[in-house]
């Protein structure tokens, strides 16, 4: 019960794997089937109980960069909400390995045909856009989806009573522009995070090291909220959890391919998590700062991280 729980709530909210066993009864009979999905690419499958399952799937995390409407809003009240977060998260069932790799909002990449940032193909386009712009950057086939508004981590942050971590350096930054206005002032050291904290800790971005150094702070927190999500207490909160999953996750997961994947999460392994980022630099071009990815060990990194997902 408990890796079920774990495996339901970090690949639907931020991380890891898919939903847990049961979820059936409390959610299809209250709320229906999920959403169905054009994106039904599966690939190699093994028998397990007599049944097709997944060997493993690859997902696109998406955390959006300002609150107010959930995730699950319609493509003209997405266009404007730029992708703050962007990972590819594989759970192989098989292993139990959980590879993730990180792509900085600032690479530089054609969206639509243009150069430009890739965090701006959500604005654009919805996820649908983001899914084919990062597949013809990477050369992969993605599965599925998983979109995250900031609000849905507060919620659940909140709901398991916080996340210990180490905050790095003073983080203390204001952007009354945003929405809502980011004021974040958090000290540095351990310490644990409500809900609020965790959301500034996720926004901020005055690192020396620029955007790499949030690349690594995001890793960090999923790192650790995966351990401490592990806790017995927290199987308490899973209706709460469910609630917030639909109220603050979208995705082109159908349930019934969820609780497939369910069968199989219990053999994924939260110390056994491979996290990477996309290589590269820092560059000026016209004014503006980009990530400029670094071709060659690109195509070498995402080869051997996703083999199976190459087109």
């Amino acid at each position: 019960m408990k890796k079920s729980f774990f495996t339901s709530f970090i690949i639907s909210l931020l991380s890891f794997s898919l939903i847990f066993v049961g979820v059936d009864k409390l959610v299809l009979s209250s709320r229906g089937e999920a959403g169905t999905t054009n994106n039904q690419r599966t690939k190699t499958k093994v028998k397990e109980g007599g049944e097709i399952v997944d060997k493993s799937v690859l997902v696109l995390l998406m955390g959006i960069d300002n609150d107010g409407p959930s995730a699950n809003a319609s493509l003209t009240q997405e266009r404007g909400r730029r992708t703050d977060t962007i990972m590819l998260a594989k759970a192989n069932f098989e292993t139990g390995e959980i590879d993730i790799l990180s792509i900085p909002r600032d690479t530089r990449v054609l969206v639509k045909g243009r150069k430009d940032k890739i965090n701006h193909a959500h604005s654009y386009g919805g996820p649908d856009l983001a899914i084919s712009t990062i597949e013809n950057f990477l050369d992969l086939n993605i599965d599925y989806y998983v979109k995250v508004d900031f609000a849905g981590v507060k919620e659940i942050v909140d709901a398991i009573g916080g996340v210990e971590l180490n905050v790095p350096v003073r983080m203390k930054y204001t952007d009354p522009v945003a929405k809502p206005p980011l004021r974040i002032d958090l000290q540095p050291g351990l310490q644990t995070l409500d809900g609020q904290k965790a959301h500034d800790y996720l926004r901020f971005r005055r690192y020396p090291e620029g955007d790499v150094g949030r690349v690594h702070a995001q890793q960090y927190f999923m790192t650790e909220l995966a351990k401490q999500i592990l806790q017995p207490s927290n199987i308490l909160n899973i209706d709460k959890i469910i609630g917030t999953y639909y109220d603050y996750v979208d995705t082109n997961m159908p349930l019934s391919r969820m609780l497939k994947y369910a069968l199989s999460a219990g053999k994924l392994d939260t110390e056994n998590i491979r996290t990477e980022m996309i290589p590269g630099d820092f560059a000026t071009i016209d004014g503006l700062s980009y990530w400029i990815y670094n071709e060659a060990e690109t195509k070498q990194m995402v080869d051997a991280m996703f083999p199976e997902y190459k087109k």
